[in-house]
């Protein structure tokens, strides 16, 4: 890593901890107020004095868990606004930029830790993953607890369901409301099907109907008001494997940074 990037590293990380620090002390010293009114409501013998301090502090803690979020909201957007303008500057890796990401999807996404493109705890994955099959992957989601996930499912579905996207889409939003109600915090993005070479249709026919699932997809997405990570014109032949499907290790740092693009839009 040379001088530059370092010193910028640096840098970086130190107004992160400063926002941190200016947090965590606007927590302490409202609960400090908090603590003086008991005392002196400790103090006071009048019971409608007492009972109007117990109101007060009521009221202080009720709005300083308001107040310390919404300053927490803000810095976490500075934060991301921070992180955007690092790396496009160079100056923090993918794995950096998707530290508090997940990519949850099937044996193509199981790529990105293959060939070491993200961190472990940034992919959930599994080979031959499918819409109806996920509660164990949902389960590690919500032990993860991202601030993020792109979810990246279909191919299998698309030969499972052979042709009925309505079955597909049905399913899809089912897998929504179980991301929802796991990690309800998270911010939810929708990868579209990647598509495939003729020699991978010549031998699964259904894997034609790609473009008609990602219509569907796109239509849910924006019925659903969630992001729709277009991937179509993403791959280039040179990317695939030799089953038309997968892809070599060049491809995943290109689909990476297409999943940020698409996230800071």
């Amino acid at each position: 890593m040379g001088k530059a990037r370092t010193k910028k590293l640096k840098q970086y990380n130190k107004r992160k901890n400063r926002r941190k620090i200016e947090v965590y002390s606007r927590i302490a010293a409202t609960g400090v107020v908090a603590a003086i009114l008991v005392v002196i409501g400790v103090r006071l013998s009048n019971k409608h004095e007492n009972a109007e301090i117990s109101a007060g502090i009521k009221y202080i803690e009720t709005n300083e868990k308001k107040d310390v979020a919404s300053v927490e909201t803000k810095i976490e957007r500075v934060e991301a606004k921070d992180k955007e303008e690092a790396y496009k500057a160079g100056t923090i890796s993918l794995k950096e930029m998707f530290a508090s990401t997940v990519v949850m999807g099937d044996s193509i996404t199981e790529g990105f830790t293959a060939y070491d493109v993200l961190n472990a705890n940034s992919v959930v994955s599994k080979i031959g993953a499918s819409l109806t099959d996920l509660d164990d992957q949902c389960e590690k989601l919500k032990e993860i607890n991202p601030q993020m996930v792109f979810v990246s499912y279909g191919m299998n579905d698309v030969i499972n369901t052979n042709g009925d996207t309505d079955t597909f889409i049905k399913q899809y939003k089912e897998l929504i409301t179980k991301i929802q109600k796991e990690v309800p915090d998270t911010k939810i993005l929708i990868n579209s099907i990647f598509p495939v070479q003729q020699s991978a249709i010549a031998e699964k026919p259904a894997l034609a109907n790609i473009s008609k699932y990602n219509e569907a997809l796109q239509k849910m997405c924006d019925e659903l008001q969630i992001a729709y990570v277009d991937n179509t014109d993403l791959v280039k032949d040179e990317y695939y494997d030799e089953d038309g499907i997968h892809f070599v290790s060049e491809f995943y740092p290109i689909w990476a940074d297409h999943m940020v693009e698409v996230s800071l839009s």
